[in-house]
């Protein structure tokens, strides 16, 4: 027995539909004579007369029914299955999950979910605010499928990708006498109350070490323990601190004045996710927009 192709069903179908060949060829962008072929050979091939002329209309026979319902039942399939899709590329009913440390999450995290929500306006998006020492257990239990890092997990059941590198800059609250200078020095800063990180910290460390470098000791006068507490502080005119650029990212930034370091210090931004998984487009799609980001947030800074 001859088995029907789905060429073969679309076309009986746009038939019905349509009621002529005319009509049918009109509605699949083809010509009559070979929607005319194709019926008269399916109905030849298969034994079946599929269609009755009447009045110059193809109604379907009576003894093709049966197969008219199938064809039915095969194309209601194929609508809930683009709507499936429809809706899969939207986001609908879909939940991706990943995390990112405080610096990134401050202002760089929702430019990225922006674009994201553009892509996929139905995507549920679970945004977790880690530190480090959470990462491992957020990764390795499946809570979500990556985090966005300062620094690089070191562990063999993850792996970390650098995305982005930026600067360390100094920040002062708004009206410090040295507002007015193009660059500042970890020399220039030493006399000043300095608000930061706890050194033992990955992040604490990375912006402890221009003055550790330059020889000065640190004497933190307070800390903080995000890069959100420390930017508050210093806006709050308490102080003066070391930060990542990310950080501050924000083009408002009322109360603080931003200026580039004198020594040259950078710091790396890292995905983190657990080895050997493979990751939802959705997450892909995410960490390409964090990369974008971040990066346009290091050229404007560098501008």
């Amino acid at each position: 027995m001859r088995e029907i192709t789905l060429r073969q069903i679309e076309v009986i179908r746009a038939v019905m539909l349509r009621g002529t060949i005319n009509g049918a060829a009109e509605h699949l962008g083809v010509s009559a004579p070979g929607i005319s072929r194709l019926i008269k050979h399916t109905e030849e091939s298969l034994g079946i007369r599929l269609f009755e002329r009447q009045a110059g209309l193809f109604v379907p026979s009576l003894e093709a029914s049966a197969v008219f319902d199938q064809i039915g039942q095969v194309y209601k399939g194929v609508e809930n299955l683009q709507s499936a899709l429809e809706s899969l590329q939207k986001g609908v009913d879909v939940r991706l999950a990943f995390a990112s440390a405080p610096s990134v999450a401050q202002f760089i995290a929702a430019r990225a979910i922006r674009t994201m929500r553009k892509r996929y306006p139905d995507l549920f998006i679970d945004l977790n605010i880690l530190r480090i020492e959470e990462t491992l257990d957020y990764l390795l239990l499946d809570r979500g499928e990556f985090v966005i890092m300062s620094s690089p997990a070191r562990n063999p059941g993850v792996e970390s990708d650098e995305i982005a590198r930026g600067r360390i800059v100094a920040i002062l609250p708004e009206g410090h006498r040295l507002a007015d200078q193009e660059r500042v020095s970890v020399h220039d800063l030493k006399d000043d109350p300095l608000i930061g990180v706890d050194p033992s910290d990955p992040y604490g460390a990375i912006v402890a070490k221009p003055f550790l470098d330059a020889g000065i000791p640190l004497k933190h006068s307070m800390r903080g323990r995000f890069a959100q507490t420390v930017v508050s502080l210093v806006r709050h005119g308490l102080g003066v601190a070391l930060i990542d650029e990310f950080s501050v990212a924000e083009v408002y930034m009322p109360g603080l004045v931003r200026k580039p370091l004198v020594e040259d210090v950078t710091i790396a931004i890292y995905v983190v996710r657990k080895k050997g998984r493979v990751l939802s487009n959705f997450a892909e799609f995410a960490i390409g927009r964090f990369r974008k980001e971040l990066a346009e947030a290091h050229m404007h800074w560098e501008d």
